[in-house]
């Protein structure tokens, strides 16, 4: 199971879904399915996220064996 800590990075910078989706190039419905672990992101995608707050991608996804 994919655990992801975008929903709070993105609220720590007040931005919405659609913010971060237009910055990263993907639809909002991308961001709400990720936020709710329902979708694997690439590789390219969870760089691109990452670099958007400036973080490593460990510090926004977590695979566990759930």
């Amino acid at each position: 199971m994919l655990k992801t800590q975008i929903k709070k990075y993105r609220q720590m910078r007040n931005m919405n879904q659609a913010e971060l989706a237009a910055l990263v190039g993907v639809r909002r419905e991308t961001i709400g399915h990720l936020e709710k672990g329902q979708y694997n992101p690439s590789l390219k995608l969870a760089m691109d996220i990452a670099g958007v707050f400036g973080v490593k991608v460990e510090d926004l996804f977590e695979f566990t064996d759930e």
